[in-house]
């Protein structure tokens, strides 16, 4: 049987680099990534993908805004934000206050594709 684990807020690892925005890992599985990004006030990040993983996103403070081709969606605190694998996006903090997202995303391959944009 495996034991209960447990990373603590200040055990958290440097995740994949994106421009604009800072990855933190958790938990990390075969097929589940969990961390957190912060987002610095008025930062964009660079065009990316999540590759074959689906995101669940849950918007701890700040604004998690997600641009893709077809718009924008806008996380506020207590928001749950879905993004399907393999959709080319950015995300912007248009706020004064840093962004805090905690992520989960299920899936295999590659974790993170920086991009020059929308296809």
């Amino acid at each position: 049987m495996t034991p209960v684990t447990k990373v603590a807020a200040g055990e958290l690892v440097p995740g994949h680099p994106t421009p604009g925005m800072r990855r933190e890992a958790a938990v990390v599985l075969d097929d589940v990534w969990s961390g957190r990004v912060l987002t610095d006030p008025g930062a964009t990040s660079g065009w990316h993908h999540h590759g074959d993983h689906d995101t669940v996103a849950y918007v701890v403070r700040g604004v998690f805004a997600v641009e893709t081709a077809d718009g924008v969606v806008r996380g506020e605190p207590g928001d749950f934000v879905h993004v399907p694998a393999r959709t080319v996006h950015r995300e912007s903090n248009p706020t004064a206050e840093t962004a805090e997202v905690v992520l989960v995303r299920r899936g295999t391959g590659e974790v993170v594709v920086n991009v020059d944009g929308p296809t």
